[in-house]
């Protein structure tokens, strides 16, 4: 008997579909910590700092404050270097998925051999991997003048994005205090 055409009800099909339900879901949540857009990129939040100190203070804290949509404008424009690089470009697929896992879908603070490792070490160690495998891709240019233009492009924003409008919570600010960072300025 020939079953063409119909749609499966068994248990293993219905697993599935929670899967994909539970991935969706996931992927909204996890792109939701991220900070709006619009908030970014607020035209009246735009200046330049007073003195030296406060271009730093500013630094410090949209860093903070922005690190989830730095992280992401840093990997779009490595992945936009890596167009002309199948290999690499490939290999950044591969590594984009080590990140959705380990730092932008987790629910969870990430333990290793007991400990809790913070959201910095492994944004950093990330970076460093992710950089560290595709230059040996043969895409040494490419890569280096992508990290450039998106550390370039994070400061410039950090700098001139005034933070008088930013509100953290009291689990941000401590972060942000044991960080070395100072307040808004």
């Amino acid at each position: 008997m020939t079953t063409y055409g119909t749609i499966s009800t068994s248990p293993n099909n219905n697993t599935n579909i929670e899967y994909i339900s539970r991935a969706r879901q996931t992927i909204k949540a996890g792109l939701g910590t991220r900070r709006q857009w619009n908030l970014m990129f607020n035209r009246r939040s735009f200046n330049v700092p007073a003195a030296v100190t406060a271009a730093v203070s500013r630094l410090r804290f949209n860093v903070s404050y922005f690190r989830m949509n730095y992280a992401t404008i840093a990997l779009f424009i490595l992945f936009l270097s890596l167009l002309w690089h199948p290999i690499s470009l490939i290999v950044f697929i591969l590594i984009m998925a080590a990140w959705l896992f380990l730092y932008f879908l987790r629910d969870q603070p990430l333990v290793l051999v007991g400990h809790v490792v913070d959201d910095r070490v492994v944004l950093v160690v990330m970076a460093v991997i992710t950089v560290v495998v595709l230059l040996l891709t043969q895409a040494t240019v490419n890569i280096m003048v992508a990290v450039s233009v998106g550390v370039m492009v994070v400061v410039v924003h950090a700098v001139f994005r005034k933070t008088e409008d930013l509100y953290l919570d009291e689990e941000e600010e401590g972060l942000l205090n044991n960080a070395g960072g100072a307040g808004a300025s």
